[in-house]
């Protein structure tokens, strides 16, 4: 049944691809794009940068987005897992297209240099304060989001349809989109015919976008490992169980997972990013914290390295001596699965891109690292939902030649330093939405 049912869609999208007229490569729509961004788009970019938001506490900016949806005549619903907004602009009859912004920000210490730098702080769910900073471009997203909404209002005798606004919360934490879905998303709203999502990216050059037809992002997990210990003297270690030094084996330990336990043409990241323990120079303390981020290219290895972990980090435990009342504790907070672009409709979308943006614009796919993405949860095979999610160019090429020449680097996202050009940016992924739903939703 399923695999009818695919089929058919296929056959769908290729032959509603061969009749699709050119639209987001019109002067026109590229002129007014540019012009919307001049008077409206760059003041509302700065206020969203300028006032950054940490997971789950997005209340303003979700605020904000509402106001803008509901300014066009769209249909707004707000407090969907948690602080999420989705908006309905309803135009006929036609495909449910879900277009879908992040919009959390993250505890980083803006060192950009711009003039319109983050100096925002925010108390966190853990009631700590933090600097907070949009330090991976969902300012951009959110932005491009709006720029999207304005056109397509304009132009409602150009498409047909329903467009599913989806303003998501807490990407950062890898958990705002399944919150949404838990929420009844699908069931309240309707489940998409297609979903659609772009991601700015530091690495590639203004101009430029670029999605798979496969895997586009990796799994994360957030893996916690509690080491207890048994407390004494440091001058007398053989007293205690000392967790500093049974966590410090784990820690090297874990790196042989990647080399000695997963196939070496399936890549896998664990990476330990804190390490907390102890109080003061003579005191073995009772306890060690590892926090770890895991990822992956499938859900296969996925698993393996998730058992691996809690092997091994347990084996040393009992290793080094700590009894059966005390073992290490593996714990996944936090994780997403892959996220794969249904390969019919990135097929069709890339070529769309091409068509529209110009075949210049179109840079092939390349996988730079394992960043991952919690888009994964609307297109999940459960929901049966083909998803297209692309990579827009966020950074000048003169930059990157300035780096190759001996220059500063480039910074990357989630860095102190991140930047992007945000007219370039924020242009090019609302001109790529418009193409992306003229041709999936045309008109009557």
């Amino acid at each position: 049944m399923r695999s009818l049912r695919t089929a058919t869609a296929a056959i769908a999208l290729v032959a509603a691809s061969l009749a699709m007229p050119a639209i987001a490569n019109d002067e026109a729509v590229s002129q007014a794009v540019e012009a919307d961004y001049d008077e409206h788009l760059a003041p509302l970019f700065v206020h969203f940068h300028e006032n950054p938001e940490l997971s789950f506490l997005e209340t303003r900016t979700a605020a904000r987005m509402a106001e803008e949806l509901r300014g066009l005549g769209v249909e707004v619903t707000e407090n969907v897992g948690g602080t999420g907004v989705v908006g309905m602009m309803r135009n006929g009859d036609g495909p449910l297209i879900l277009l879908r912004a992040d919009m959390d920000g993250l505890p980083v210490v803006e060192k950009s240099g711009l003039d319109y730098a983050s100096t925002a702080t925010q108390v966190g769910q853990d009631g700590e304060e933090y600097p907070v900073m949009h330090a991976c471009g969902h300012d951009v997203h959110i932005t491009s989001m709006v720029g999207s909404a304005r056109r397509l209002a304009a132009m409602k005798d150009q498409w047909s349809g329903t467009i599913m606004f989806v303003v998501q919360p807490a990407e950062e934490r890898v958990g705002g989109a399944k919150a949404m879905l838990e929420d009844g998303l699908y069931d309240r709203f309707g489940k998409p015919d297609y979903a659609l999502a772009f991601h700015v990216s530091s690495v590639m050059p203004t101009g430029k976008v670029s999605a798979s037809e496969t895997i586009q992002y990796s799994s994360a997990d957030s893996v916690d490992i509690m080491v207890p210990g048994v407390g004494a003297h440091g001058a007398s270690p053989h007293r205690g169980r000392d967790p500093v030094y049974i966590a410090s084996q784990i820690v090297t330990a874990l790196q042989s997972i990647d080399s000695r336990e997963i196939s070496p043409l399936k890549p896998v990241v664990v990476t330990v990013g804190a390490f907390q323990a102890g109080t003061k120079h003579n005191i073995i303390s009772d306890r060690a914290d590892l926090q770890l981020t895991v990822r992956a290219n499938d859900e296969e290895t996925r698993a393996q390295t998730h058992a691996a972990i809690k092997r091994i980090a347990q084996g040393i435990g009992k290793a080094h001596g700590l009894p059966d009342e005390l073992p290490v504790q593996v714990t996944v907070s936090e994780g997403t699965p892959v996220t794969n672009n249904d390969p019919e409709l990135a097929r069709r979308l890339n070529a769309v891109m091409e068509r529209e943006l110009g075949a210049d614009a179109v840079m092939p796919w390349e996988q730079r690292g394992m960043g991952a993405e919690d888009f994964a949860y609307f297109v999940a095979d459960e929901y049966g939902v083909p998803g297209y999610y692309f990579a827009v160019g966020g950074t000048p090429q003169a930059a990157f030649d300035a780096e190759a020449n001996g220059g500063p680097a480039v910074p990357s996202h989630h860095s102190p330093l991140f930047k992007i050009a945000p007219k370039e940016s924020v242009t090019l992924g609302t001109r790529a939405m418009i193409a992306a739903v003229m041709d999936l939703a045309p008109a009557n």
